[in-house]
């Protein structure tokens, strides 16, 4: 995923006004595996709940690894791609384990990714993480 960092916060996904924050509530959505992004997304603002940028799913991982388990991986689905005329990019971060295979290559197998699934395919073992809130961390 050559350019992850031009996704960037969807509008709806209030960040606190300070680059240091805390996530809240951090849920991998496991209940919604086998649902497109396209169908998580209003589900997850019904519930009141704010889904994870790419960023914050990498950090959580890196701080708790056990939240990224094999076939119980998740997208990132707050984090899009803005195209040149303002419509969404189909693509959806995600991170997952990989199976090395691919272009992943076999040196790579169990090793955490960082990928993208199109916004309106279903995978059974991606669910969408959220949190409960963002807020500025004290200082």
């Amino acid at each position: 995923m050559p350019d992850a960092d031009l996704f960037a916060p969807l509008d709806t996904v209030a960040l606190p006004d300070t680059p240091l924050y805390l996530v809240t509530g951090l849920d991998r959505g496991d209940a919604m595996a086998n649902w497109s992004p396209n169908e998580a997304l209003p589900a997850l603002t019904a519930q009141g709940r704010t889904p994870l940028l790419l960023t914050e799913g990498i950090h959580w991982v890196v701080q708790q690894p056990a939240a990224l388990e094999r076939n119980r991986c998740f997208m990132t689905i707050g984090s899009r791609l803005r195209k040149a005329g303002g419509a969404l990019d189909a693509r959806t971060p995600a991170l997952w384990i990989s199976n090395g295979t691919g272009r992943d290559g076999r040196e790579r197998r169990n090793a955490p990714k960082v990928g993208w699934c199109w916004a309106g395919n279903r995978h059974t073992w991606l669910g969408f993480a959220s949190a409960a809130d963002r807020r500025a961390a004290a200082s």
